[in-house]
């Protein structure tokens, strides 16, 4: 036997083989998923129309979209890293690929396609597909949109019946002659497919979510090619020659440094494209309920070899560049595509269509495929894309990038981008506002930005305003302090204090000295973590000293605290985050650090008699909030007080104190509609006891508030649970909820709305029902197995509620569940109905990039 031959016992429970033996087991045939081959067809429905779009504005040989397509199918796709990304001829390219076919012609452009894939080839071996990433969102985003304005401005020539010149300033000029002058029977061409395009996805009614499964790009060409043929217009049409003439690379022809330039810019816009794209799908994929959202995460140096070999394969063969394909690779994803099958399959039928349906693709008019990419150009401008931008300030990258590439070219306007991102960046660290005032005999000098050794001599000339003796506070707004400026600042802190003056260090980033009594922990200068709870109080250690990083830590102290860091939920939310932007800010300063949990706090800010320990905590955190918070908050506050609330979710959940929703969710002012109750319950709508406040919030959040979705949650160790079960009958003990679970009393106001959560206990002891269980396994506590069917039962009674129900019927409303372990910290939402009721656990995954 030889030695690599793995042994195996006896096991009377192993398959048993039925071929025969000594004969070679039967080759396993490759299993085509269903959701594959669908999703396939609805990609090459989509392609076939756009590639020989995307040729056409190139001015390449309308054979070349179509290589390009099969190749990104078939080779992309099988050595990708990204298995639901579509490859293919991209919009992103046109610009690029038609100023190179001007130049140097179509055979050199498709050896310069091949020496582009051969460098995506190396950097994807040098593993450095991760550094694509960094180049700012707000230069690809302006990328795009100029070549967006690019590629509309050539075919808007064509869709009136003339021909495109070969730069936009050009075509700008000619166009008001172009306007005087059209071709009537090309405008109509192209009017009827803008039409189509534009009204098709918006076909209401039932009928009408069946019609829009057909790709809006096939309806709108199919359409006007089969309009035009039977009106009898004349105007141009697809000419595919033979294959036998189809023209293949060559050797590359002209000036050394020119060619090198062209692979760089023709590499750059693939791959940087392509990376991006292949982040965005990943998003998409992992948005998806149920198994499908099981799809392996991107890995981008492999994308980078797949793209590369690609190109490579679709330049010598006489195809355009290719890239991931936004458009192409979201209705994979939407489609319900599963694996890489879907990519290559749409490849093979793109092959079969250049192959066989070349009589009908010629009946196509060229004037019809020039709308569809000019509408695809104008989309490259995302209004989206423009907010965004503004709301982070990077509005001047975004409009030299889009005008860089516009009047200059790719290369030329993302270089003058990447020198715009560098010179803003290099501002904002170098802009720093410091100010000094004097406020009841307290000097503050408040520093907002990057504490950097050029703000040194502002700082100094701001500190020595502060007489000597005088009680200080320095607030630090600022993420950043160098070695020069913590120097400086710790030595007038010294100086200060040897005087007979007392210091105080705030901010996000700065450490704080207390000198005042000791708080109810027993220490002076505590240092706490974000959230940390009011009873159970635990200090961290003893008072911290600014450090020259900035972070408010010192060798020894122990460690520092944790921030929030991400949508800025609650008190940690940060500066000027608008509602849903997803912007990050770092906030240290919450209701538990330590210079307002001290005694001393609410003495120089409450009232002079002692108020009680409830009232200290309650003033304490209220204090922080105004000091530390409320600055950060106030513009997105007054924004919301403005315009009104406009929250997207109505979440329903328990009234349980440990439940905090915008902390569990990230959410912050004006995002969440909250309903909170004892257990999560919502009363069916035929009981009318008096239980009427859960339905008024439902209807006000549904039909005033509009919001899209509605979560019921629950969580672990409900004491409303415990108390429907028996656990806590007649006893009046308080259970793990923290509310009163003694409901064996009907008569009491508690007994009298558990009474909702009684169809919870019915469908448990209803053997005939499914249960309802979590990833990680079926409960086996009956206390958190009601929880789990707790949730299903009360989404039940929520579609009864008519406005629920119209909602639900008219497709502007969903409904989730949702289901919070408290001992894990850990959220799972509901997937499945019927039979398969599934809490998902919902994984922590790194930030993503914004997609393109």
């Amino acid at each position: 036997m030889s030695a690599c031959a793995p042994t195996h016992a006896a096991d009377s429970t192993r398959p048993q083989h039925s071929h025969p033996p000594h004969s070679p087991p039967p080759r396993r045939r490759p299993r085509l998923a269903g959701a594959d081959v669908s999703a396939a067809v609805a990609v090459f429905l989509i392609a076939l129309p756009l590639s020989l779009g995307i040729a056409l504005a190139t001015g390449a040989p309308l054979q070349a979209g179509l290589v390009a397509a099969a190749v990104g199918g078939l080779v992309a796709g099988r050595l990708g890293g990204s298995p639901l990304q579509v490859s293919g001829p991209a919009a992103g390219l046109t610009v690029v690929t038609a100023d190179l076919i001007h130049r140097y012609g179509w055979r050199t452009t498709c050896a310069i396609t091949v020496l582009a894939g051969l460098a995506q080839l190396g950097l994807g071996c040098l593993r450095v597909a991760r550094g694509a990433l960094a180049v700012s969102p707000a230069v690809v985003h302006g990328m795009l949109a100029g070549i967006g304005v690019t590629i509309a401005v050539a075919q808007l020539h064509i869709v009136l019946g003339g021909n495109p010149q070969s730069s936009v300033l050009d075509n700008l000029r000619a166009l008001p002659a172009q306007l005087a002058d059209p071709d009537p029977a090309a405008l109509a061409a192209s009017a009827l497919t803008l039409t189509l395009l534009l009204l098709w996805p918006r076909l209401p009614g039932r009928a009408g979510s069946l019609l829009r499964r057909v790709p809006a790009a096939l309806v709108a060409v199919a359409g006007a090619t089969a309009i035009a043929s039977a009106a009898g217009l004349v105007l141009p049409r697809v000419d595919l020659p033979s294959w036998r003439s189809h023209a293949l690379a060559g050797l590359p022809e002209g000036p050394v440094l020119g060619l090198a330039a062209a692979v760089l810019s023709t590499t750059l816009v693939c791959s940087v494209q392509s990376l991006l794209g292949a982040v965005a799908v990943d998003k998409l994929t992992a948005g998806r309920p149920g198994p499908a959202a099981r799809t392996p995460r991107s890995d981008l140096d492999r994308e980078l070899l797949g793209q590369g070999a690609a190109n490579v394969v679709s330049g010598a063969l006489g195809g355009l560049p290719i890239a991931g394909v936004a458009v192409r690779s979201s209705a994979n994803v939407r489609a319900g595509a599963v694996s890489r099958n879907s990519t290559m399959l749409h490849g093979v039928l793109v092959v079969i269509a250049a192959l066989l349906m070349v009589p009908i693709l010629e009946l196509i008019p060229l004037a019809s495929l020039a709308a569809l990419v000019m509408a695809v150009g104008i989309q490259m401008v995302s209004l989206h894309h423009i907010r965004t931008v503004t709301r982070h300030r990077e509005v001047l990258v975004y409009a030299v990038t889009t005008l860089g590439v516009v009047a200059l070219g790719v290369l030329e306007g993302v270089a003058l981008g990447v020198a715009a991102a560098v010179a803003v960046a290099l501002h904002r660290l170098a802009r720093t506002r410091i100010t000094h005032d004097e406020q009841e005999g307290v000097h503050h000098v408040h520093v907002r930005g990057q504490l950097t050794f050029l703000a040194v001599p502002r700082l100094s000339r701001a500190l020595h305003l502060v007489p000597q003796g005088a009680r200080a506070v320095v607030a630090l707004d600022g993420s950043f302090m160098d070695h020069a400026a913590y120097e400086s600042l710790q030595d007038w802190q010294r100086t200060h204090t040897a005087q007979g003056g007392s210091v105080e260090l705030t901010g996000r980033r700065a450490g704080v000295r207390i000198a005042e009594p000791a708080g109810p922990a027993g220490s002076a200068g505590c240092r706490c973590r974000p959230w940390t709870p009011w009873r159970n109080h635990q200090c961290e250690g003893g008072p911290r000293t600014l450090s020259a990083s900035g972070d408010g830590t010192h060798p020894g102290a122990g460690p520092a605290p944790v921030r929030d860091t991400g949508r800025g939920a609650g008190a940690a939310r940060g500066v000027g985050a608008d509602t849903g932007s997803g912007a990050t800010q770092d906030v240290d300063a919450h209701p538990g650090s330590g210079a307002d949990r001290s005694a001393g706090a609410f003495e120089a800010h409450g009232p002079a008699s002692d108020p009680g320990p409830s009232r200290r905590q309650l003033a304490r955190g209220i204090s922080m909030f105004q000091r530390a918070v409320a600055p950060h908050v106030r513009d997105e506050l007054a924004r919301l007080a403005r315009e009104g609330q406009q929250p997207s979710q109505l979440f329903l959940t328990c009234a349980d104190s440990r439940l905090v929703t915008s902390m569990i969710t990230s959410s912050g002012p004006g995002d969440l509609f909250v309903v909170r109750n004892v257990g999560n319950l919502v009363p069916p709508p035929e009981e009318d006891r008096g239980d009427d406040s859960v339905a008024a919030g439902i209807e006000y959040a549904v039909d005033v508030l509009g919001v899209r979705s509605i979560t019921v949650c629950g969580h672990s160790g409900c004491g409303a649970m415990q108390a429907l079960l028996g656990s806590g009958s007649g006893s009046g003990h308080r259970t793990g909820s923290g509310s009163d679970s003694g409901s064996g009393n009907a008569g009491t106001p508690l007994g009298r709305w558990l009474r909702h959560g009684l169809p919870s206990v019915e469908r448990m002891a209803d053997g005939s029902r499914p249960v309802p269980w979590t990833a990680g396994g079926r409960p086996a506590e009956a206390v958190e197995r009601l929880c789990l069917i707790n949730v299903v039962q009360q989404l039940e009674h929520l579609r009864a509620h008519d406005s629920v129900a119209r909602s639900l019927r008219e497709g502007t409303l969903e409904l989730h569940g949702m289901y919070f372990h408290v001992a894990e910290a850990q959220a799972y939402l509901l997937t499945g109905t019927g039979e398969d009721e599934v809490f998902t656990r919902v994984e922590a995954t790194e930030d993503l990039p914004r997609p393109v």
